[in-house]
């Protein structure tokens, strides 16, 4: 439904995008996902045609956005980070204003009834968009995004400056949506993608660094190369005991509870399965195994690692260029 081929955006000589590619399949919740600056807002405005890549493609439910940008946004609805509202309107008859000009089929109050249905404000239809709390703003917002009914909604940033109980609910509002639309959102706030997302593409400094399902993001978070092990015994020959293990890499002592009992984090090689060979080890001694579990990291400390990975990988890519360009030289 979502088709982007090599998009990339140049500002004089900034690259704001560098060569992002990318599918959604119909009916998918996708977030993008970066830090500020990264280039979400840029490739957004790409795919719903208000700028025009400087090289790459991208089509909307098989159209060539570029080729034919009147076609291609019928099937787009798109809520910017900033959506231009008109405040001295009333919630109904902005949205009947909006149906009428994307020419939409059949009755408008129709359409109009729907929108607020799905979205929650029907109570609203008689107040002013002024008189709105920024949640509601933000609803009326995705209300006229959807009003036509298209087969792909665009939602920039759609939960950002909203106080904790609304954002639960324009959540739940586009968890709503799934299936019978195909979404894309942008987020830099973790939780977000996690909970509404079903597949997530993490962008850094305008390259695609990493894709991967909300799932396997949240199974990344376990098994981060460290255990945490609690032993009943004498600090000294527990800690040696346990660096002589296969596959682990260091040993540093957490902390000291009540009694002879010492709690130490196991650093391993990825992928290495030393959970057994540590209680195997610690249980032959005849010391007191009390706790053998594996870390725990958080979904932004595994941001930062995955940022960081994609950096070393480019400084090397950026090393061997100029290898190569000195070699030619020579």
């Amino acid at each position: 439904m979502i088709r982007a081929n090599g998009l990339t955006k140049d500002y004089g000589r900034n690259r704001a995008v560098d060569d992002v590619s990318f599918q959604i399949k119909r009916g998918e919740i996708v977030g993008l996902l970066g830090p500020n600056g990264s280039g979400k807002t840029t490739i957004m405005r790409m795919l719903t045609g208000f700028f025009a890549p400087t090289s790459g493609a991208c089509r909307i439910a098989g159209i060539e956005v570029l080729e034919a940008p009147l076609e291609a946004r019928r099937h787009i609805g798109y809520l910017p980070e900033r959506v231009a509202l008109y405040p001295d309107m009333k919630v109904e008859r902005y949205l009947g204003f909006v149906a009428r000009v994307q020419g939409v089929s059949g009755r408008v109050s129709t359409h109009v009834e729907r929108a607020m249905e799905r979205c929650g404000l029907a109570h609203m239809a008689k107040r002013y968009i002024g008189k709105l709390s920024r949640g509601y703003r933000q609803r009326v917002g995705i209300a006229q995004a959807i009003i036509h009914e298209p087969d792909v909604l665009i939602l920039d940033e759609p939960t950002v400056g909203l106080d904790p109980r609304q954002i639960v609910e324009i959540r739940s509002l586009i968890r709503d949506l799934a299936g019978s639309t195909t979404i894309l959102l942008s987020t830099h706030i973790l939780p977000e993608v996690s909970i509404t997302c079903r597949r997530v593409l993490i962008l850094d400094k305008g390259r695609l660094v990493a894709e991967d399902t909300a799932d396997g993001l949240a199974k990344k978070t376990v098994g981060s190369g460290e255990v945490k092990v609690r032993v009943e015994g004498p600090e000294d020959r527990v800690r040696a005991a346990l660096a002589e293990c296969d596959g682990v890499t260091g040993v540093t002592v957490a902390g000291r509870d009540s009694g002879n009992i010492v709690e130490l984090l196991v650093s391993c090689r990825p992928g290495a399965d030393v959970g057994p060979q540590l209680a195997k080890v610690t249980t032959f001694r005849g010391w007191k195994l009390h706790e053998l579990s594996p870390q725990q990291i958080s979904l932004e400390d595994l941001f930062v690692r995955i940022l960081e990975q994609a950096e070393k990988s480019a400084e090397g890519d950026e090393g061997a260029a100029a290898a190569r360009a000195a070699e030619r030289r020579q």
